[in-house]
This record gives C-alpha cells, structure tokens and sequence, in this order.
C-alpha cells in the first residue's frame, strides 16, 4: 500500500522545497524551468522539486494578493 501523504520540506541550504504525496520509485524525470518533476512507473508525478524556492514564493505570493486586492475592489 503507499504512502499518500503529502510531504513538503524545504532545503534553505540549496533553496529547495520538495513536494512529495507518495512514496515510489523515481522512473523518469523532467525539468520544467525551476521545477524538478519525478515520475512513477505508471509515468505520473508524484515528487516534485522547486529549486530557487523563495524567490518563487514570494511571485506567487505577490501574485495572489494581488488577485485578491482585484477581488475586493470589485
């Protein structure tokens, strides 16, 4: 049976936040810009790794404040 669990932790020594919901082989892997997916046996991701964390953190969240300050004006 596996692990559903999500699991998120972060690496501040190499900016590293790693998103993990199950536990499986890595198979295959691909590169998206700042994203390291890894892929099971059935090709579907299942680890996820953002490499440069904070600074996507902090775009996402002035991203979505800002759609929010959008939403209150309405």
């Amino acid at each position: 049976m596996k692990d559903k669990k999500l699991k998120i932790s972060y690496e501040p020594e190499v900016d590293v936040l790693k998103n993990r919901n199950q536990k499986a082989k890595i198979y295959d892997t691909a590169e998206l810009g700042n994203f390291i997916v890894h892929l099971d046996k059935n090709l579907k991701p299942f680890y996820i790794e953002i490499l440069n964390a904070k600074n996507f953190l902090l775009k996402t969240n002035q991203s979505v404040l800002k759609q929010i300050k959008e939403l209150a004006v309405v």
